[in-house]
């Protein structure tokens, strides 16, 4: 009488793979022992998810530009460039905003910090990148693209050295330029001079020295303010809510001008500090 073959054994709930829409993250209660956590955090996950798309949509809108400037279409080219570059202010202020609203409503996870990195790479690395190469590198090239690969790898350096020290780093302090911020520079000079009709290939030269300048910045040691320390939930006086109606009021009244203006500002401060820095130690010697 022969044998009947085994059935297969039943794979525990444990040893089972897990569906494509669970994912599973361990972390440590308040007493430091190992739990396990099922599902993701809906809130600040829909902030970066959005964060994603403005990056996305920057990236179709450069293609469009690109294309109505095959076609001949020079307004319909500039309309284009400027939605990829309001497209990435837009992903800057969502980006601001799940960091924030993970912390507030104490919804962090690494699950968020790693989603939140990645969103960032094609919304200020990627999207920035081809925006500059659309509007102005492409006429330079190899060069060209060169600079913006450049800054695309910055952005990339930059983002994976800042996740190697969140634990570790004075978060009083960025060390480099953020990628949000290097990325304003790129979107407010496509946008403040697309907006006036001016071709980028009047300007390749300059465009192609900050494009590689905030790449490189990304990756240096020097500081830069990040602002941290600002308390958004405590009381303020009264007057403060008249400086931030009076910022609105600046910003809104050129806003292509005014945010070139502000990120350039904020890209040049980490050099002037540093470079005041060593002569002040120069000094004391």
């Amino acid at each position: 009488m022969s044998e009947r073959p085994e059935e297969p054994k039943q794979a525990s709930d444990a040893d089972s793979l897990l569906p494509i829409d669970e994912h599973v993250e361990e972390g440590h209660d308040a007493e430091g022992r190992k739990v396990r956590h099922r599902g993701i955090y809906l809130l600040p996950n829909l902030f970066t998810t959005a964060n994603l798309f403005a990056g996305f949509y920057s990236i179709i809108s450069s293609m469009s530009a690109q294309s109505a400037m095959s076609a001949g279409d020079a307004a319909g080219a500039s309309k284009y460039f400027a939605f990829a570059a309001i497209a990435i202010f837009v992903a800057m202020v969502l980006d601001g905003l799940d960091g924030r609203v993970a912390r507030m409503t104490h919804t962090e996870s690494a699950f968020g910090a790693e989603y939140d990195s990645l969103s960032d790479m094609v919304a200020f690395g990627v999207a920035p990148a081809l925006l500059a190469f659309g509007w102005a590198l492409g006429d330079m090239g190899k060069v060209g693209w060169m600079v913006a690969f450049i800054y695309v790898a910055g952005a990339a350096l930059r983002l994976a050295r800042f996740n190697t020290q969140v634990g570790t780093a004075d978060k009083r302090y960025f060390i480099g330029l953020a990628s949000p911020a290097a990325a304003g520079v790129v979107a407010g000079i496509v946008w403040a001079f697309s907006d006036y009709g001016i071709q980028g290939s009047k300007m390749s030269f300059l465009v192609a020295l900050l494009v590689a300048a905030a790449g490189m910045l990304m990756v240096s040691n020097i500081k830069y303010n990040s602002f941290k320390q600002l308390d958004l939930k405590g009381r303020v006086p009264f007057v403060a809510i008249l400086a931030v109606v009076l910022v609105f009021a600046v910003v809104f009244s050129d806003p292509p001008r005014i945010l070139l203006l502000a990120f350039l500002v904020y890209a040049a401060s980490g050099p002037i500090q540093y470079l005041l820095h060593l002569r002040r130690n120069k000094t004391g010697e």
